[in-house]
């Protein structure tokens, strides 16, 4: 009796709700993943953001004006800090998928008993911890060298933090659906890049044709860009609270696609 109770005892989730070590365990791990290789993950990112501000600092500055009521380089700057930490919460949770899937080891992952919400949150946790970091690092270089201000810090972090998120979950269903690395390249060369590149990012959208403002306001990458612009410099092309909502809105539909995703296992297991 005994023995038949233990039988059907088995496969009975023994953890609570949370299988809290599991969670810990998979979080430590996207976290030192980046870590690890600081130098291309953290460092990196912040040479190129520094590259691009010199650039156009130097090609349009002296001849731009302010921009929005602030000076070019201020306007500028947010962008360019939005559009680094997006590239890499998407790399980060893109490549630890895609790495696993190729090596074959994401029945490492699969196996232990973690739920396919607990899975979303590890994988995503290194996403948004290696995008945070980026940020502040951007922020803090950019506020020594050209005096960038930080007028509403609260949105400015929750805007980071939902894109960290947003971009965050496409790179987990990113590393899914792809099945090589060509795959991978493609949906960043044409899906990402794109995305983050015409969203306001070097410019203001009131400078642009009636149609092109439209459809720009149709990429939720817009209102990332635009919010963190406010929460720095103090001004936006919209709303910030409208840009929150869509933000809040976009980020739980990917959240919950994920979450299919691994419920069901697919392109996961055979």
């Amino acid at each position: 009796m005994e023995m038949a109770q233990n039988e059907l005892q088995m496969g009975v989730r023994r953890f609570g709700r949370v299988n809290w070590l599991g969670l810990y365990t998979l979080i430590g791990r996207e976290i030192s993943r980046f870590l690890a290789v600081w130098t291309q993950t953290l460092l990196a990112p912040l040479v190129t953001a520094g590259l691009f501000l010199t650039i156009f600092t130097l090609a349009i500055g002296p001849s731009r004006g302010d921009v929005m009521g602030v000076p070019f380089v201020h306007f500028l700057a947010p962008g360019i800090l939005t559009m680094t930490v997006i590239q890499n919460a998407f790399a980060n949770t893109s490549s630890s998928i895609m790495i696993s899937k190729v090596q074959g080891n994401i029945v490492d992952t699969l196996m232990p008993p973690l739920a396919p919400f607990e899975l979303v949150i590890g994988y995503l946790s290194g996403g948004v911890a290696r995008g945070m970091v980026v940020a502040v690092a951007i922020w803090t270089v950019m506020a020594v060298f050209v005096g960038l201000p930080l007028h509403h810090p609260l949105f400015a972090i929750a805007f980071v933090l939902l894109g960290a998120l947003f971009i965050g979950g496409l790179g987990v269903l990113a590393g899914i659906v792809s099945q090589k690395f060509d795959h991978m390249a493609a949906i960043t060369n044409f899906i990402i890049t794109p995305l983050s590149f015409l969203s306001g990012t070097f410019y203001s959208v009131e400078t642009l044709p009636q149609w092109f403002k439209v459809l720009t306001h149709l990429n939720p990458v817009f209102y990332l860009i635009d919010g963190v612009r406010y929460g720095i410099i103090g001004t936006s092309d919209s709303s910030p609270w409208i840009g929150l909502a869509v933000m809040s809105a976009v980020t739980s539909v990917v959240v919950f696609i994920d979450w299919q995703f691994f419920k069901r296992g697919t392109k996961l297991k055979s």
